[in-house]
This record gives C-alpha cells, sequence and structure tokens, in this order.
C-alpha cells in the first residue's frame, strides 16, 4: 500500500481464537508465568473466575493488524496506548481492529485507534497507536 492511499476511517480487522498451547508459548517467551494464566484452580480462585489470555498477548493482535494489514508492510510502531477492560479466557474468538483517526502527511506518522472484541460483541481493549508508515 503506498502512503497516499491512506485516508481518515480507513479500517483493517484480523481475529484468532486463544487456545491453552498460546498462552503456554507466550509465556515461555514473555516469562510471564502468572497462576492466573497458567492454573486453572489459580484462575477459579481469581478475580476473573477462571483461567484469563495475557493482556500482553491478546493486544499482540494489534500489532499484526498494523504491520500485515493497515498501515501494512514496513510499520514502524512508535506507540500505544492501551485500556484493559474484560478479561480474555481460554478459546475466546478476539477480534482486533484498527481505525485511522489522524494522518500527519509531513512525516508519514498515521494515529489509529485501536480495539479487541470478544465472540459476544464486548470490548475487552480499547487503544490508540501512533505508527510510522514506511511502506
Amino acid at each position: 500500500m503506498k502512503f497516499e492511499e491512506l485516508y481518515v476511517g480507513q479500517k483493517a480487522s484480523l481475529q484468532k481464537t486463544y487456545t491453552a498451547a498460546d498462552v503456554t508459548a507466550f509465556a515461555g517467551i514473555s516469562l510471564d508465568v502468572n497462576p492466573i494464566h497458567m492454573s486453572d484452580v489459580a484462575g477459579k480462585n481469581s478475580i476473573f473466575g477462571k483461567r484469563v489470555v495475557h493482556g500482553m498477548l491478546t493486544a499482540g493482535l494489534i500489532s499484526a493488524v498494523l504491520g500485515n494489514q493497515l498501515p501494512g508492510p514496513g510499520t514502524i510502531y512508535l506507540g500505544q496506548d492501551l485500556k484493559f477492560l474484560l478479561p480474555v479466557y481460554l478459546n475466546d474468538d478476539i477480534t482486533a481492529e484498527v481505525e485511522i483517526i489522524e494522518i500527519r502527511a509531513e512525516k508519514k506518522i498515521v494515529k489509529l485507534s485501536t480495539t479487541c472484541t470478544n465472540q459476544d460483541g464486548k470490548t475487552v481493549i480499547s487503544g490508540t497507536a501512533t505508527v510510522k508508515f514506511n511502506g
């Protein structure tokens, strides 16, 4: 995609179902082995009532949309604000959507709203990303 093809209001999304294997792999990479992610018992005894997916693993789906779709390959992350609104449970279907809300043409900087919703249409993460177009 060319920078000139970007416009305010443009959207892209990606969906993923998070499994226990995803959580285990992320824990190994990130070293975040918090029991609420790794243990059914700890999850059940937590405020969430069952085991939950890492928030940052879920937020990683936003990065996948930015780097693969909009703005696309070569995109450089400059910043991300996130609000974790609801837990994500094992086997939840999460859709990450980004929407361009501002374009600074002189520096090829793009600001996007970012959201992750679950299979029930509830927003689990919201925020904004700032990226540099490098395509």
